[in-house]
């Protein structure tokens, strides 16, 4: 009898790739330099460092509004899905990405609930039934089934920042992108949104200062400082490194965290 080794398994599929990039703003200030980082499809990656790292900008080149925006001036390729991003590619990679702002009413513009999530699927021809459906369902995903009639601007801050993310579920991306997902939020809409986050299926990068949301959610995080990649590794042992940390600009996590999120296992795991 002869025993075959089973086939290695396939490589994961890179959802996103930066190759070398850097970044200034038109009056030569400094924003990225030289970084280059993947991200797996499925993965869950959380992106820190302290104010002015440079991580706003670096979402902002995954959705394709820098440098195609004319306000600065870069180098390198950021690569989506196997296809680098182009002048004449960034149109239909930034149907793939959904990015969630730090201040919902940079997103939320009409009237209704139901408006605003309609926007971003109508943009992509989708209309009359199939259309409610959408709508319904976002809305129902961030818990806030039979608000479409509801005026955003009514709403406390954490319906808001559920609106603005159900607009950015409507519309299906294989990527979802957060700049500091839960700040200004109470204890409650912090503990809602985190509920979410963990919840959703697509590839997902989250900027952030909340290193109880990284150490929850990310199963790997990545360390920005000055526009440079600092370090990368599996969170929870990179959390334990408070020289690192506190070298970068960031919270003493062992004084600052549970010690039950620090605790080796997989984020949104109990520890063993």
């Amino acid at each position: 009898m002869v025993v075959r080794a089973a086939p290695p398994a396939p490589p994961a599929v890179r959802a996103i790739e930066l190759r070398a990039v850097s970044f200034h703003f038109d009056d030569g200030t400094p924003a990225l330099a030289d970084v280059s980082l993947h991200v797996a499809q499925g993965e869950r990656v959380a992106l820190v460092g302290p104010n002015g790292a440079g991580k706003s900008t670096l979402l902002l080149h995954l959705v394709g509004l820098l440098p195609e925006t004319g306000r600065g001036h870069g180098e390198g390729d950021v690569v989506l899905f196997g296809e680098r991003l182009r002048p004449d590619t960034v149109h239909a990679a930034r149907r793939q990405v959904g990015i969630l702002f730090q201040d919902p009413d940079d997103q939320l513009f009409c009237a209704t609930v139901g408006e605003d999530v309609a926007f971003g699927p109508q943009q992509l021809g989708l209309r009359g039934q199939a259309l409610d459906q959408r709508v319904a369902e976002a809305l129902a995903k961030v818990g806030l089934a039979d608000f479409e009639d509801r005026s955003p601007h009514r709403l406390s801050g954490g319906e808001k920042k559920r609106v603005a993310l159900a607009g950015v579920l409507a519309c299906e991306p294989r990527v979802l992108v957060f700049d500091e997902p839960t700040s200004g939020l109470d204890p409650r809409s912090r503990r809602q949104l985190i509920a979410l986050l963990a919840g959703l299926a697509a590839t997902c990068v989250i900027a952030t200062h909340d290193l109880a949301l990284v150490a929850e959610l990310c199963a790997r995080t990545l360390v920005l400082d000055a526009g440079r990649l600092v370090a990368e590794g599996a969170t929870r042992a990179l959390l334990r490194d408070d020289a690192r940390m506190h070298a970068h600009g960031l919270e003493t996590p062992r004084l600052d965290l549970p010690p039950r999120l620090l605790e080796d296992g997989e984020p949104g795991e109990p520890p063993p």
